[in-house]
């Protein structure tokens, strides 16, 4: 029970600030849930990516009843790269754990380029000003593959990377970045989800923790998305900062804890 109660609040917090900033929770879920070290390296990918997943659902469902216009040409070549992506990230973490033969071992290099992409982003966020308006399909599908597979990789949904990457790649605004953002996580998500379904199989994980994850997620989600309509996009990129601000401070506390 006493785990049941940690993971929803941890999903639920980290989903509804992942929906306002466009994040997607598990660039939150993912390093918190290592630190607490309830489950395996494995067990919490998958359980981040089955949050995160649930997330964009409700969160993409509130954004549109709100009345966010999607551009439908973009949407559909990020969202069939975004599946590619997420199938290749999936099959690069499961070899890592399978050469490595350790979680120790694939968590640091994990923690180090998530680490370093925070830094990056957190870094263009602040005072990074160039933009492209790239406008391909091929464009599209590309960012869409290459974001997915690192979010997979990284049992992160992909988030901050991700807002900042349409941002600078497409000339967004930070609203329209969270909203596709979410798309590539709703997308990414189901291909590694379905990845695993076909492969392994859900049995190999404890399901009755997703009682408390889903719940959790889908009223993160939605919270999330009913607080963006409010704020403006000063404030979301504020919020946006801030968060990556934390996870970095956790992620670096993680790495600390690794090698000592």
């Amino acid at each position: 029970m006493k785990i049941i109660i940690i993971y929803f609040i941890t999903i639920f917090l980290s989903n509804t600030v992942g929906a306002i900033s466009g994040m997607g929770g598990g660039v939150i879920i993912k390093p918190v849930l290592d630190f607490i070290g309830l489950h395996s390296l494995s067990a919490i990918a998958f359980y981040s990516s089955v949050a995160v997943f649930t997330m964009s659902l409700s969160s993409t469902y509130k954004q549109i009843k709100n009345g966010m216009q999607i551009n439908i040409r973009q949407a559909l070549g990020i969202s069939v790269g975004s599946m590619l992506g997420g199938v290749l990230g999936d099959q690069l973490l499961s070899r890592l754990l399978l050469t490595f033969g350790a979680d120790d071992q694939v968590q640091t290099i994990q923690t180090i380029i998530m680490i370093l992409t925070l830094v990056l982003v957190l870094c263009y966020n602040q005072w990074g000003k160039k933009q492209y308006e790239l406008s391909g399909i091929a464009s599209y599908f590309l960012a869409g593959a290459i974001l997915g597979m690192i979010s997979t990789f990284l049992g992160i949904g992909g988030g901050p990377i991700n807002v900042a990457a349409f941002t600078f790649l497409f000339g967004m605004d930070i609203k329209q970045s969270t909203v596709y953002s979410i798309i590539t996580i709703f997308f990414s998500q189901i291909a590694k989800l379905s990845a695993i379904g076909l492969s392994t199989g859900f049995q190999i994980y404890d399901l009755t923790i997703l009682w408390a994850i889903i719940p959790a997620a889908l009223l993160g989600g939605y919270v999330g998305g009913l607080l963006s309509s409010k704020l403006n996009d000063e404030q979301v990129k504020k919020i946006y900062s801030i968060i990556v601000l934390l996870v970095l401070c956790i992620n670096t506390y993680n790495l600390y804890s690794l090698f000592s």
